[in-house]
């Protein structure tokens, strides 16, 4: 709507009169023109000038769960970061489209479909509001141990099931989709997860432990690099879950070719997987049964790391099965990478990563895949 005429001449008059800050004349004029009540005025520019929402972004938890609170702030909290050039429909991109307040929907006017601000990303097919879903995502990207489901569930109002579906789409966010292969200085080292051998009953560990003299067996192997790279204000660690209990030559090689630039100083414990790496890396390694470290020859920066993921592992998930490992890996990655920066700046990198990332309760849980062999 634009005034016109005498209504207009007031309004502008009444905004050169704030400019120069007299307040008692502003006063006497707004109420000349709308009453003492704003609600009075059938002024539309001055009811929404002086009813703006001015409420900052949240930078703590306490925050976060009062802002998001209301569904509306949610819903416009994300379309701003999803279309910040303006709402447009994700199927046709289609830019005319009408809003169904009632139900939080826009109906395309080019497909004549309905969509929301959940479609196509990790909340699609969700009844869970994202009043809910955006401070569970506060939740897991700033806790350093990270989350259980149980108390997701307790925190959230909901089942322990959806809360484990939650964490579990919301890990799909945090993975980072695409790293630079490492340079300069960087450490390769392995570690083993799962249940001890010593907590086994009796009859599971002759099972699985029958004739062989390795305490790995039954374990899933991780491994990872860690770039020293100064430039970048702090190392960052790029991992993978490689198959199998044991780590081998060809998995190990596989895998440095894929994230380290040949050429690189690497360093390694003496684990007999990186005995050929002297032909393509400047290798330096650390004899654990020595010491820990020689110099710039250690691979404390991973001990590091794995002590990290570990403490998570051990005191939140308390198991975690092989299938699922990767994602928990992804979720401690994406902290300890980000760990540099402030809680909010983790959130809206997260909430930035979702679109396209859709996962369903039966690729989660593997329905209809064939059963492990190995």
């Amino acid at each position: 709507m634009v005034r016109t005429g005498t209504g207009m001449r007031q309004h502008l008059k009444v905004e050169g009169e704030a400019r120069t800050g007299d307040d008692e004349s502003l006063r006497r004029r707004l109420v000349h023109l709308v009453g003492n009540n704003i609600l009075d005025s059938p002024s539309p520019p001055l009811y929404i000038r002086s009813m703006r929402k001015t409420i900052a972004a949240p930078t703590t938890l306490a925050q976060a769960i009062k802002y998001f609170a209301d569904k509306d702030v949610a819903q416009d909290f994300l379309v701003s970061l999803r279309w910040p050039e303006g709402i447009y429909c994700p199927r046709c991109a289609c830019t005319e489209h009408s809003y169904l307040k009632t139900r939080r929907l826009w109906k395309c006017k080019g497909c004549e479909k309905q969509f929301s601000v959940k479609l196509g990303t990790i909340f699609e097919d969700s009844p869970i509001g994202l009043d809910k879903w955006l401070p569970a995502i506060w939740l897991i990207v700033n806790a350093k141990n990270g989350i259980s489901s149980y108390e997701l569930h307790r925190s959230l109002g909901v089942t322990q099931k959806t809360a484990w579906f939650m964490l579990h789409r919301i890990r799909l966010a945090m993975q980072t989709k695409t790293f630079t292969k490492f340079k300069g200085e960087v450490e390769i080292d392995e570690t083993y997860i799962g249940g001890k051998a010593r907590f086994f009953s009796p009859e599971k560990k002759d099972r699985i432990l029958r004739g062989r003299r390795s305490g790995v067996i039954g374990k899933v192997a991780v491994t990872g690099v860690l770039s020293r790279d100064a430039r970048k204000g702090n190392s960052t660690v790029q991992m993978a879950v490689l198959g199998g209990s044991t780590l081998s030559r060809e998995k190990a090689k596989a895998f440095l070719g894929q994230t380290v630039e040949q050429g690189s100083t690497l360093y390694s414990d003496e684990h007999s997987a990186y005995r050929t790496m002297k032909e393509t890396y400047v290798h330096k390694v650390i004899d654990h049964s020595v010491s820990y470290c020689r110099g710039k020859v250690h691979t404390n920066g991973l001990e590091n790391f794995w002590s990290l993921l570990k403490r998570g592992i051990r005191g939140t998930y308390v198991a975690v099965e092989p299938f699922h490992m990767f994602r928990y890996l992804d979720e401690q990655v994406f902290r300890f990478n980000n760990r540099k920066t402030k809680d909010v700046a983790r959130f809206i990198s997260t909430v930035g990563q979702i679109l396209g990332k859709r996962l369903t309760y039966a690729n989660l849980i593997g329905k209809g895949m064939e059963p492990a062999t190995t």
